[in-house]
């Protein structure tokens, strides 16, 4: 059985075996999958050159829920729901803008930016947008 941390993906026992679990995820797991694929080959290179690694994963989950016409909350989390939102607004407030946002600008950003490997996730956005803090 292969036990790994969730933020490393680093098994608990060999310190030398990274795994990432692939199974028959459905799509809306796929970013997860996609985001940690990513930590995983950085990880991977620096346990290949004896150092220590550095990359962690979050666990951000989005979760776009919509509430009436053209409404939306966007629902952003980590690990044991730590809230992780992207924006510098009260995003469980329903808005037009996270509407459209999931309508006409995520699924290019997911398909052509994470899905080629060009584009990591909300992490460096949310820092900009919120000036460094996040």
């Amino acid at each position: 059985m292969l036990i790994s941390t969730h933020s490393s993906i680093q098994n608990t026992k060999t310190c030398s075996v990274l795994a990432i679990v692939i199974a028959a995820l459905p799509e809306r797991q796929l970013l997860r999958l996609l985001l940690k694929s990513g930590i995983l080959y950085n990880n991977i290179k620096k346990v290949m050159a004896g150092k220590e690694m550095k990359k962690r994963y979050n666990g951000y989950t989005s979760c776009p829920l919509t509430v009436g016409d053209d409404k939306l909350v966007l629902a952003e989390f980590g690990y044991d729901g730590a809230i992780l939102e992207t924006f510098p607004f009260n995003q469980a407030k329903p808005r037009w803008i996270s509407y459209f946002m999931k309508k006409d600008i995520m699924p290019h950003l997911y398909w052509h930016g994470l899905v080629r490997g060009t584009w990591r996730g909300p992490g460096p956005v949310r820092k900009l947008l919120h000036l460094g803090r996040a």
